[in-house]
């Protein structure tokens, strides 16, 4: 096993969330705003990654997808802020991102129910074995997480977590 990491230098393992990245619908008012993500140490064999972020605690039966980006090339190591940006203007060349549960493509930011407990946002990212998930441009992020899953050689993962107010 390689030492493959993720983090970020907006959002520490297991702490709270800022407001920023909270989504800007649905009562929400944050500023929808992707973090600054980095990995390293992929193993070998990569072709190129993805990257997810999950709510397993939303209140739907099937969790929440926030974000996912496929076919990020393999030479890179990170997402800048705000790569999650609804046009895809910020993302790496040749990354795409996939519809989430919000109905869009890009960043959705944290939007749990108020007075819920904070719920978990598991951030991953998967090295795969593939240069391109094959998947149409309407894709639901779960078709695009078991094409993901099923190419994934390695992953790295962090849990930060968002509540709001009753």
């Amino acid at each position: 096993m390689s030492e493959f990491k993720l983090e970020s230098p907006d959002i520490q393992p297991g702490a709270m969330i800022d407001k920023r990245f909270e989504a800007n619908v649905f009562g929400c008012t944050g500023e929808n705003k992707s973090p600054a993500l980095k990995w390293s140490g992929a193993p070998q064999g990569t072709k190129s990654f993805a990257l997810t972020v999950y709510d397993p605690d939303a209140p739907t039966g099937s969790g929440w997808w926030h974000w996912v980006v496929i076919d990020i090339p393999a030479s890179v190591s990170e997402l800048k802020p705000d790569a999650g940006n609804h046009s895809g203007a910020n993302l790496p060349a040749g990354a795409r991102q996939v519809r989430i549960d919000y109905g869009f493509t890009g960043w959705g930011g944290m939007c749990p129910p108020p007075g819920d407990k904070p719920h978990r946002y598991v951030f991953t990212v998967h090295a795969l074995n593939t240069e391109r998930i094959d998947i149409p441009a309407d894709a639901t992020a779960a078709l695009a997480g078991f094409m993901i899953n099923a190419s994934t050689i390695e992953k790295a993962s962090f849990t930060a977590l968002y509540g709001r107010p009753a």
